[in-house]
């Protein structure tokens, strides 16, 4: 489990195939802050841009981890088949701080960067999230966006002809620690992005599936 408050910044260095066709996965080689390392142990859970993933080699000296992933992992997330900055998260512990909201590490679908602009000494960043996940999004909800968790400011389901935008667009505000201590910088309009949903949202919707106001209304 995660709680979304990034740890980190590192950068994935080296993508090594595990085999020669799309049904092989790969191992990445990340590179971390000085020191990053110094508590992880061989097996750990690490999030990169909000997805689970375990240490199967540690290198503190050199400051780096490689971590393997499968090739069904990366056709469900973004950012993680080619090097660059990602956004990294240890493992939550049962005496630390939930600072963001409970994460899972899982992500349930990828975004696409509508807009993203300073306003005043904030960033005002839109988000396009699939149509499937628009019913779990709502004002002063939290969601997941590259394992930073974040609050929805606004909320609007698009709808129109096929070759229209649908979907679900939402907003969101970074402050400038944000900004400055994650990988959400380097956004920008057109950029795809790694989305987990509120871990409780999913499960109000599953109870409610078998609500016997629901099964009344059949």
């Amino acid at each position: 489990m995660f709680t979304g408050i990034i740890t980190g910044m590192g950068r994935i260095v080296a993508i090594h195939r595990l085999g020669s066709s799309s049904d092989h996965g790969s191992r990445l080689t990340i590179e971390t802050p000085a020191g990053y390392l110094d508590d992880v142990g061989l097996g750990d859970s690490i999030a990169l841009n909000g997805a689970c993933m375990t240490a199967t080699s540690l290198d503190p000296a050199h400051n780096r981890f490689t971590i393997d992933i499968s090739a069904e992992s990366l056709d469900k997330t973004c950012g993680l088949a080619e090097p660059g900055i990602v956004n990294l998260e240890k493992a939550l512990r049962a005496h630390d701080r939930l600072g963001g909201h409970i994460v899972s590490g899982h992500v349930d679908g990828i975004g696409r960067v509508t807009h993203f602009s300073q306003v005043g000494e904030s960033w005002e960043l839109r988000i396009r999230a699939p149509q499937s996940l628009g019913k779990y999004l709502a004002y002063k909800g939290s969601i997941t966006v590259n394992g930073v968790s974040l609050t929805v400011n606004r909320v609007q389901d698009l709808a129109g002809p096929a070759d229209e935008a649908t979907g679900c667009e939402f907003s969101i505000n970074l402050i400038p620690h944000t900004v400055e201590n994650t990988a959400l910088g380097q956004l920008s309009p057109g950029s795809a992005v790694n989305l987990e949903i509120d871990l409780i949202a999913r499960y109000v919707e599953r109870m409610l599936q078998d609500s016997p106001l629901k099964q009344a209304s059949l």
